[in-house]
Order: C-alpha cells, then sequence, then structure tokens
C-alpha cells in the first residue's frame, strides 16, 4: 500500500470514529425529542382535533376515527424502514450497561 493509500485510509478511518462517535448521540436526541411529554401532549392535541374537525364536516364517527388512527404516524415502523428501528434496544442497552 502506497503511503497515499495509506494516508487516505487513515482519514476515512478517523472520520467514521467521528461518526460512530456522533450518530447515536444524535439519534437519542431525535427519540427523547418526538418521545418527549410536550411532544405526546402536542401529538394527542393535533389528532384530536384532526378527529373533531373530521366529525364536525360530517364524518361518521367510525370512519373518523380510522382516519385519525391513520393520521398519526408510528415512529417505529418509520425508523424501522430507514433501518434505524433499533433506537429503543440500543436506549435499554445502554440503560442497562449504566446499572
Amino acid at each position: 500500500m502506497s503511503e497515499e493509500n495509506r494516508h487516505e485510509a487513515e482519514e476515512v478511518r478517523e472520520l467514521l470514529d467521528v461518526v460512530a462517535d456522533r450518530i447515536p448521540a444524535l439519534l437519542k436526541g431525535l427519540r427523547d425529542v418526538l418521545y418527549a411529554k410536550d411532544a405526546a401532549e402536542n401529538m394527542a392535541d393535533a389528532v384530536a382535533t384532526f378527529y373533531k374537525k373530521l366529525v364536525e364536516a360530517g364524518i361518521p364517527k367510525e370512519e373518523a376515527l380510522d382516519m385519525a388512527r391513520g393520521y398519526m404516524i408510528n415512529l417505529r415502523d418509520v425508523l424501522s424502514s430507514k433501518g434505524l428501528g433499533n433506537i429503543e434496544l440500543d436506549k435499554r442497552r445502554e440503560e442497562k450497561e449504566e446499572d
């Protein structure tokens, strides 16, 4: 391996080390924001308002309920589709390691 290739390999290794350090913290921060009490309250308010407006517009209650359920985004499904579905498992693993 040439000196230039070794230097490039070292730069890539350093970059990957930085990514490995920062990505878990970024995902944890995202999880904390999305699962925070305020976020839950805001989502509940949004879903309730959506349901109420559908019923007021004349949509049958059962149909409005189904639509409101569809309105809620299941974050785990979204993250899983992006290959990030293990965030909750990682959180549990971190908590066990801290104990």
